[in-house]
């Protein structure tokens, strides 16, 4: 199963800690969308290519 974790802001410590136990033992990607000029078609690619989306404000 891949995951694909979508970060709104930097992520602190306690979301850091959830996202290890959650991606544990399977494949993993993230998309960052503080970054200043977020590349949203990558982002809908990424989501299509996952079995599971998790978004972190």
């Amino acid at each position: 199963m891949k995951i694909l974790n979508v970060y709104r802001s930097e992520p602190d410590e306690t979301v850091k800690k959830l996202v290890e136990i959650v991606t544990r033992d399977r494949e993993s990607d993230s998309f960052d969308l503080a970054d200043a000029s977020p590349d949203y078609d990558a982002l809908v690619d990424k989501i299509f290519a996952a079995d599971q989306t998790i978004c972190w404000w």
